[in-house]
């Protein structure tokens, strides 16, 4: 019985035993399961047990990812290579082009050929670079790649750019020799001017008297030797205005001091104040047989008969005053001649125009100076003096008249030297439409019953004033 017993006690034991060993083998199974588990679970934020893939681990090697982003930039520094290469090209064709269209004009057999050949040399180019990328066949270095093609883009600009530096030297000396032939043309022109100029400051109108008598002398003869003589003032008047400039003289001063009040339509008017300045100082005196000189004997002229006048007329119309003043320094025509000068041209213009009093000085002494300035008052003054003898050459009474300013303006008695004022209606707002004479460019003469019309400038229309 106790042998039983004790062998009951026994049998539980060893089970108890062989239940715990078995116990810790599955408990010691579980952890490791567990522990892989939390591992996976912690790394994808899922708390189940993943399995990773072969692939997956062969993806995520660092070594081949990193052959696999060399490969992609060198896929793309190839293709920027390209790009460049092509842009290397289009620059290139460019500059043959350029080229082939210099080589046009003048002709240029050789240098379009040269062109020519180029541009097809670069098309053949690309179009192997096209069939190459294609077939995926592109064996290119980048880095010599782009810089060969930056050095052959800045060869083609520099080609382009000296094409253009070529064009423009070729225009320039086109515009160049058109200057050259627009200055001869002009040279010739002035030279043909002057030419006439001297042809009619020699002859004009004037040999036409050579024939004539006294008995045919008419009030249009006495007109005719007048535009001869105002021909030579608006000459002089010139003469005095580029003087004037040259010593660097206030022109609208100047203007103002000789008509205070005067108003010009147009700018390029102005010069009419200085004619009226020259001519108002070239006539005063015109009225008089001897000119109203100081020191003359008016009473032996008065007494003298027209043909005597005539006389003079003819003799001094066709000679040169300059030499005809040299050889008779103590003539009539000689001391109107200086007189007027010494009148006209007062001490302070002639220091300003030429620095010094040498003209007047050697007028003093009996002489007269060689300038061209001289010379044109020198014909200028010829002409009013035979002029002047011509109309008391008719034997009646001679008369000089003027307008003042604000007179109503007068076909019978009046040209205007301005014709287009003529032609411009007045404004409606004028409060008085009738032209009206801003000054007196030449005055006009009366010999007898016959009456030479004035000259004048009209005043430009004036607005009126607004009303409020």
């Amino acid at each position: 019985m106790e042998e039983e017993e004790e062998a009951v006690r026994q049998r539980p034991a060893q089970s108890s035993h062989g239940k715990g060993r078995l116990a810790r083998t599955l408990h010691r199974v579980i952890n490791l399961r567990t522990t892989a588990a939390a591992r996976i679970g912690s790394s994808n934020g899922i708390g189940i047990c993943v399995l990773a893939s072969q692939d997956k681990v062969k993806h995520d090697d660092p070594l081949a990812d990193r052959k696999s982003d060399d490969a992609r930039a060198k896929q793309r520094a190839v293709l920027e290579a390209l790009a460049a290469k092509l842009f290397a090209a289009g620059t290139a064709i460019k500059a043959a082009y350029a080229e082939l269209q210099l080589a046009q004009s003048p002709y240029n057999s050789e240098a379009i050929q040269r062109a020519d050949q180029a541009i097809v040399d670069e098309l053949k180019q690309i179009s192997e670079l096209k069939r190459k990328f294609l077939k995926k066949e592109l064996d290119l270095s980048p880095q010599v790649t782009l810089m060969l093609a930056e050095i052959q883009e800045q060869q083609s600009l520099m080609r382009t750019y000296e094409v253009t530096v070529k064009k423009l030297e070729a225009e320039a000396e086109r515009k160049e020799s058109e200057i050259s032939a627009w200055r001869r043309k002009l040279d010739e022109l002035v030279s043909e001017n002057r030419s006439s100029e001297k042809k009619l400051n020699a002859s004009g109108v004037l040999p036409l008297f050579d024939s004539f008598k006294l008995s045919s002398l008419s009030p249009t003869h006495f007109a005719q030797v007048l535009h001869y003589a105002l021909r030579s003032v608006k000459h002089f008047a010139k003469s005095m205005a580029r003087e004037m400039e040259t010593a660097n003289w206030n022109l609208d001063e100047a203007i103002r001091f000789i008509e205070p009040r005067a108003r010009f339509a147009k700018p390029s008017h102005r010069h009419f104040a200085i004619e009226s300045f020259v001519a108002k100082s070239i006539f005063e005196g015109f009225n008089f047989p001897n000119f109203a000189l100081a020191n003359d004997s008016s009473s032996i002229e008065e007494r003298c008969p027209p043909q005597i006048f005539f006389d003079q007329f003819k003799k001094l119309k066709s000679v040169s005053p300059t030499s005809f003043i040299e050889r008779n320094p103590s003539s009539s025509f000689a001391r109107f001649a200086k007189a007027k000068y010494l009148q006209l041209v007062h001490a302070k213009m002639e220091c300003s125009f030429f620095g010094n009093l040498n003209h007047r000085k050697a007028m003093s002494s009996g002489g007269w100076p060689d300038s061209p300035f001289l010379a044109a008052f020198a014909e200028m003054a010829k002409r009013v003096w035979v002029l002047h003898r011509l109309a008391f050459a008719f034997g009646e009474e001679v008369a000089v008249f003027q307008v003042t300013r604000g007179c109503r303006f007068s076909e019978v008695f009046m040209e205007c030297v301005a014709e287009d004022a003529l032609l411009q209606p007045p404004p409606s707002t004028d409060p008085d439409p009738d032209l009206k004479v801003g000054f007196t460019v030449v005055p006009g003469f009366k010999i007898g019953k016959t009456v030479i019309q004035c000259q004048v400038y009209l005043s430009p229309p004036a607005t009126a004033p607004a009303r409020s």
